[in-house]
């Protein structure tokens, strides 16, 4: 039994406790999964009902440029899961936020990202997603405040686990994030867009990666795009019960001499035109052996002058980690492909 796997309630459920034993019991919980000393009143009460260690993936490696820190965990079977923390400051301090995977490789292959030349080896379990939050706040001294689904693999191609994943990190008995504190990215799988609204989870916070102003350069470099183009990733979004003061945070990957033209800002602008969003431009990093470089600061520049001038609300997100290949699109050990062949085949996994 792993307890970063369960909510409270599904922990009661497998351990039965005694009346008296409820009490110590959440305090167990609580602590285990804020990866925070169990206190001993609490450990004496449960001894026996419960394993008193989480089963958090092992640290193999931990790699820091400035305030940025990417972890490396290592799974029963060898695997490697990244993670990273990002510091974001704020007129308030410096908030941490927490990017995590939820898978070990990913599917969907889009072409200027680390992760896809993985391929999928295989799906992560909630509490191995769990886990690295709970490891995250170990590290941090428990200074975690988001958690973003932007690490490896494509959060909706794990559409089960990383629910459940996320109930866990809401439960009030445990760690209690609000879910405006839970971001989940995805390339546009629409039909998990639609299973997420019917959630009815109206907090939570839900992003794409779009990284194209039309069809035929986003099918270039995005393959998912061919299955399910822009026009049914906008209807789906249309669709999407958002707050009053929230809105779609839209990704785009800015690629030299690909997607960063003057006419595919106006082109993104009135894609997004019938959207609540705010488009976050994310100079590209490059993977091992890309064919593009990274844009220059005036290019960067350039691109969020022409978004402003077609009226496209936009941010600039700083590029952190890139030495440590711990920047957005570069997460992912490509020795690990060899391992493919024993992860199964590819129908295991949520569609």
């Amino acid at each position: 039994m792993d307890v970063l796997g369960l909510t409270f309630d599904e922990l009661v459920q497998r351990v039965q406790p005694r009346a008296h034993e409820v009490k110590p019991l959440r305090a167990v919980y609580r602590a285990l999964v804020r990866g925070e000393p169990v206190p001993a009143a609490a450990r004496a009460a449960v001894r026996g009902a419960v394993d008193l260690e989480a089963h958090v993936p092992p640290e193999v490696r931990r790699l820091v440029e400035g305030d940025l820190v990417k972890f490396v965990q290592r799974t029963h079977d060898d695997l490697e899961i990244e993670s990273v923390v990002v510091p974001m400051q704020r007129s308030v301090g410096v908030w941490r936020t927490l990017c995590v995977s939820s898978q070990v490789g990913c599917a969907r292959g889009c072409v200027f990202c680390q992760t896809g030349q993985l391929g999928l080896l295989r799906n992560l379990t909630p509490a191995e997603i769990v886990g690295q939050v709970t490891a995250a706040r170990r590290a941090c001294h428990g200074h975690v405040r988001n958690v973003v689904f932007m690490g490896m693999g494509e959060p909706l191609d794990n559409y089960d686990n990383v629910v459940h994943a996320c109930r866990i990190l809401m439960d009030p008995n445990g760690l209690s994030l609000a879910g405006e504190r839970l971001t989940i990215s995805t390339v546009g799988r629409t039909a998990g867009i639609r299973k997420l609204a019917r959630l009815g989870w109206r907090r939570l916070n839900l992003a794409i990666s779009l990284n194209a102003p039309n069809d035929e350069i986003r099918s270039r470099i995005m393959p998912i795009n061919r299955l399910e183009p822009m026009s049914e990733l906008r209807a789906a979004l249309l669709e999407y019960p958002l707050r009053r003061c929230q809105f779609f945070m839209i990704e785009y990957v800015l690629i030299p001499g690909v997607n960063d033209a003057r006419e595919h800002a106006r082109e993104v602008a009135d894609y997004l035109r019938p959207l609540k969003s705010m488009l976050n431009v994310i100079p590209y990093n490059p993977r091992q052996d890309s064919p593009w470089r990274a844009p220059t600061e005036e290019e960067t520049q350039r691109f969020l002058g022409w978004l402003e001038e077609a009226g496209q609300g936009c941010k600039r997100r700083l590029t952190k980690g890139r030495s440590q290949m711990a920047a957005c699109g570069q997460l992912g050990n490509r020795a690990l492909r060899l391992r493919r062949s024993a992860a199964g085949p590819l129908s295991e996994f949520v569609a």
